[in-house]
């Protein structure tokens, strides 16, 4: 199997991301504990294995890329609403058969409105679109319910299997039976940082 990319080790202040190496096929994921670090986190890790950011322990073979969120413009929702259609037309290479993977959905048509689908075929879409340019690929699955971030993992492990490789920035252990590898991040400390816990005022 070809490599995509190889982790010896990153470290920082609080926290160290224990080595491995993507190879072409697999879906790794990286769980990172849910709390206040993990924002920062996510955007520290994709720079670095998107090619963003250099760092001396991490050897990039093939250019990842992250999958981005569709982000909302009220102004121009209100008055010229953006179209599944015109979404890929932007987003996506047409000519792969992955920008037509969407429409597997019977309730999602070219003129669907996208501001009106649901969270988890509105991530599909994004990640279909991506997959669609590159096949390497780096995302994350947040504010879905339990059955559409099964649904949207297993989605993108039957695409890459065939030639690409997908990294999954995660807070959620329950991945792990579904993963080709699952990596732990480790504190330094052994336990997270004082006050790293969301708090909840009710």
């Amino acid at each position: 199997m070809k490599v995509v990319l190889e982790n010896k080790g990153i470290k920082t202040d609080t926290y160290y991301i224990p080595p491995f190496v993507l190879h072409e096929g697999e879906i790794i994921v990286l769980y990172l504990y849910n709390g206040k670090h993990l924002y920062d986190t996510e955007i520290f890790l994709r720079n670095i294995f998107c090619g963003k950011i250099k760092h001396e322990n991490v050897i990039l073979h093939r250019k990842m890329t992250y999958v981005e969120y569709f982000k909302r413009s009220y102004f121009r929702d209100t008055f010229f609403p953006l179209t599944v259609k015109r979404f890929l037309k932007k987003n996506a290479n047409l000519k792969s058969s992955l920008s037509q993977k969407i429409f597997e959905d019977k309730w999602i048509k070219p003129e669907t409105k996208i501001e009106r689908m649901a969270g988890t075929p509105r991530r599909l879409l994004a990640l279909y679109a991506t997959l669609s340019k590159n096949k390497d690929i780096v995302f994350d699955l947040p504010a879905l319910d339990w059955q559409g971030y099964e649904f949207a993992f297993k989605k993108v492990k039957e695409i890459v299997k065939d030639g690409g490789s997908a990294i999954l920035l995660d807070g959620f252990a329950n991945m792990e039976e579904h993963a080709s590898k699952f990596i732990t991040l480790e504190w330094n400390a052994g336990h997270p940082p004082e006050g790293n816990e969301f708090e909840f005022n009710f």
